[in-house]
């Protein structure tokens, strides 16, 4: 079995191909392609998202793939080679992933968190300044 990460420049749709979910209500969460229905939609299941019909224009391709998944597998064999594959662990280690993820917690502080971060960026800033100047 084979768990590929593909750096092409071509994203291709196919099976076995995990998705990030863009819009509707599993946003933000990933797919894997099950099977190609024609040119805007695939069929898509996960372990955190129902077997389901999902237009091509409301995903991005990423660079995961799941090997030897076969056409239209069940919810069992794709949750199996998920696993088997660690993909969430893979996403969790990509820099797409952690760019979202501070995203998602700098869109979460409170008024004095902001503040704090303005303070420690500005502290930053001072000693590199202090570090330039000596050289």
């Amino acid at each position: 079995m084979s768990c590929d990460v593909k750096t092409t420049q071509w994203r291709l749709v196919e099976v076995g191909r995990v998705l990030l979910l863009s819009k509707g209500p599993y946003g933000g969460k990933l797919a894997t392609i099950v099977e190609i229905i024609d040119h805007k939609r695939v069929l898509i299941d996960s372990p955190t998202v129902p077997r389901q019909s999902y237009s091509l224009k409301n995903v991005t391709l990423t660079p995961i793939v799941i090997g030897n998944l076969p056409r239209g597998a069940r919810n069992g064999v794709v949750k199996k080679l998920w696993g088997e594959c660690d993909v969430d662990t893979k996403w969790a280690e990509s820099s797409w992933a952690k760019k979202i993820a501070s995203k998602e917690t700098r869109r979460n502080l409170c008024d004095f968190d902001r503040f704090r971060v303005l303070v420690l960026r500005k502290q930053r800033r001072y000693e590199v300044k202090k570090a330039a100047a000596k050289a």
